[in-house]
Parts: structure tokens; sequence; C-alpha cells
């Protein structure tokens, strides 16, 4: 699980554009933000000397210093009060919680306090917090160290809830959430943090905006996180049998980004969902009311879904059977009554 990012971080200060992991990518982006704003600060469990569970603090501490990235008791609540406390006074903590699961502890202060101060001072205060969560499946986690409870934090009113699916997604959605002067849960699909990409550090993104990751006519695939390769996946897949796959990154899950879904999926008039959390509640759901509400009279078929089960997440050895995959995200796309079909 060891990730060392000296080798990307000499490419990346050479010059602008460079290849880099997932992991790489957000290492610079909390680098780059320490570096030009000096009430960034970064702290969570093991972040300090260890790097982080996953490494993507890898080399903070050493360097800028035990006052700019610092490790915390493991006491979850208390991680995100202090944060709390910290943006109130004018500071821009940037926290890690090392699995989706070992966020709930904290859920109490994210939601009462979190997203509430902006609106309890009427603006008054506002609180530039960012909360890192590693979250979802794929790579052969037990139970607590795998889970998709994005809907909780997409459900609560006054948070930004954001999630990368490509290295320069994670670096500039990074680099905007960090900027913000609002709070924002930013969720890392772990089993992405080894996948490799152009990074670009001057580009920027705006929090709240979908992207379209592949153009296509016949089809419209809605995915964030994870699920968002699997769909780039399918659409090859579904090329070769002669149809064309619009897949579009969804990436914003609050706010959401209705301006580009509904343009997407009116200029296909077909669409699925994928998403690897629990279908029954869910963010996939509300993506696919959406759609229904607002291109209903575009569509040739219901919109589907394809989801996690509405289970606790399986076991290792069985995760391959929970997970979204090319045939069931094809099976959907087969449903959507296709006249050459008939």
């Amino acid at each position: 699980m060891t990730i060392t990012h000296d080798d990307t971080r000499a490419e990346a200060e050479a010059g602008t554009v460079t290849t880099m992991t997932m992991a790489a990518a957000l290492n610079r982006a909390l680098a780059d933000a320490i570096e030009s704003d000096p009430d960034v600060v970064v702290f969570g469990e093991d972040v300090g000397a260890l790097g982080g569970v996953f490494r993507i603090t890898d080399g903070l501490t050493a360097r800028f210093g035990e006052e700019r990235c610092f490790d915390t008791p493991l006491a979850e609540s208390g991680i995100v009060g202090t944060a709390v406390g910290m943006a109130m006074n004018g500071m821009r903590p940037v926290v890690e919680l090392q699995f989706d699961a070992f966020a709930l502890p904290a859920f109490e202060q994210v939601v009462s306090h979190v997203a509430k101060l902006g609106n309890r001072t009427r603006g008054g205060m506002r609180m530039p917090l960012v909360i890192r969560i590693p979250f979802g499946g794929g790579i052969g986690g037990v139970e607590h160290h795998c889970d998709s409870s994005e809907a909780y934090y997409a459900h609560t009113p006054g948070l930004t809830v954001v999630s990368p699916s490509t290295p320069q997604d994670a670096y500039s959605l990074l680099r905007a959430a960090i900027a913000s002067p609002d709070p924002v849960i930013f969720l890392e699909p772990k089993k992405l943090y080894w996948s490799k990409g152009e990074v670009d550090t001057s580009i920027t993104t705006e929090l709240g905006s979908a992207r379209i990751a592949r153009e296509g006519t016949d089809v419209t695939l809605l995915a964030y996180g994870a699920s968002v390769p699997l769909a780039l996946e399918v659409a090859d897949v579904a090329a070769a049998e002669g149809r064309s796959v619009q897949v579009v990154d969804v990436r914003s899950l609050s706010p959401f980004d209705d301006a580009t879904v509904t343009a997407a999926v009116k200029s296909t008039g077909r669409a699925v969902v994928i998403a690897e959390a629990p279908g029954y509640v869910s963010v996939a759901s509300e993506i696919q009311a959406r759609v229904f509400e607002r291109c209903f009279e575009y569509l040739a078929a219901p919109v589907r879904r394809v989801t996690g089960f509405d289970t606790p997440y399986a076991p290792p050895k069985l995760e391959h059977w929970y997970l979204p995959d090319v045939d069931r995200v094809l099976d959907a796309i087969d449903t959507l009554h296709w006249e050459d079909d008939v």
C-alpha cells in the first residue's frame, strides 16, 4: 500500500503538465495549498510522519513542519470539532478521516456544526473546511473499509460534496475545495488512488460542475468516482457492438449540475446511472429522479440504475459480485427500448 511521491514531486516541479497517480495529484494539491496559503493546515490520524494510511500526505510534515501537517488522536469527532474551531478563527483546515465508515463518529459534528454554522450566523461566519474521506470498494478491504456513505452528506444542506475520478480532477477539485469559503466533503475513491493520468496544475475546476468524459449519441451513462472508469470501459465494449455511449462524470454530488446532465440526457434520450453504493434512497436514485423530472418528454425508455446491492458491503472474496460491472451495465442498456431489437 506504500506510495512514494518524491519522483512525481520532482517531475511536477519541473513543468506544468505531468503524468502522475491520483494519490500523487492529491499530495501535490495539498502541498501547493500549504505553500500558497499560510492559513492552510492538514491533520488527521497518521497523516504526519507516516504520510497517511494511503500515503496521500507523504512528505508534507518533513517539508512544511509539524505546524502545517500533524497527527491527531484516534478520535474523529475531536478531529472535526477542532477543525470547526480553527475555521471559525480564520484558518483553512484540511482533515483526513481514514476510511468512510471511520468518519461516522464525526457525523454529529458535520451535520450539527459544519453544515449549519454559515446559515446559523446568516453568513456572518463562514466555514472554510475540507474533510477528506477515502470511500468505496474495489481494494479487497474488510468491513468498515469499503463503505459508500455519500448519500448521508449529499442529503445534508450546507455541504458541498465532490468526488474526483481522474488525477486531474483530484488536483483541481481539491485546490478548489481548499479555496472555498464553505465546507466541502471530499470523497476520494480509494480504488483509483493508483490510477495514472496527466495533471496540469494550471487548470482550475469549478465546484458544482459535471463534465462530459466521452461523447456519444445513443445512451448517456451518469457516474461519479470509481464508477466513471467503469462507464468508459462499458462505452468501449458498446462501441464494438455498434452503440455510441456518452459518459458524464457527475463529480459534484451537491450542488448538482442539472444543466450539464439534463442536456446530455436530452441529446441521447436514454440514460443509465452507475454507482457503487446501495441503490435504495441513494445518490443514484436522486439522479434518476432529477433526470425523469427534467427530461421526461425526451426519454425513449425509463432511466435505469446499476448500483451496489441493499446489503452491508460484501466480504473481500465476494466484492466482485457486489460492485457494478460491465455486464450489469450492458444488460441495463439492453433494456432501453431499442427499435433495432424489435
